[in-house]
């Protein structure tokens, strides 16, 4: 069960940085350190970013969640895009599709406590990652 949960589309460059603002202040409020809040900010702008770049439009939901570890951040971006031809080759650092540096989705797992992606072509992309509060 969720401590504390929000839901967003994203649509327009307008609603990630709303959706961002909303997650900042939500981890804030249950006592996520700075460096956490800035690298779930960070790991959430990559994956709600590629929703409008590639899919054009998609919904976001993070919730602070408690287990015996403690208090964590989960966080799920998905959209009804084309999909990713090769996800594992899209974690690969490097990698890219349209041209950039290819260390988006690799960098997000690397930010983050657990990762994953997972996509069908011409069904769309679900990325999502957790982030324990430490």
């Amino acid at each position: 069960m969720p401590i504390t949960r929000k839901r967003q589309i994203i649509k327009s460059e307008t609603d990630i940085i709303v959706a961002l603002s909303k997650l900042r202040t939500m981890l804030e409020g249950v006592g996520f350190g700075e460096l956490q809040i800035s690298s779930s900010v960070t790991a959430a702008s990559e994956l709600l970013r590629n929703i409008e770049k590639y899919a054009g439009s998609g919904w976001v939901q993070f919730d602070v969640m408690t287990d015996s570890r403690g208090p964590y951040l989960e966080f799920t971006a998905t959209d009804h895009g084309p999909g990713i031809a090769d996800p594992e080759q899209a974690m690969a650092d490097h990698f890219s599709s349209s041209g950039t540096l290819g260390l988006g989705l690799p960098g997000v797992k690397r930010m983050v406590d657990d990762f994953t992606l997972s996509s069908d072509i011409g069904v769309g992309t679900t990325a999502s990652f957790k982030l324990w509060k430490g």
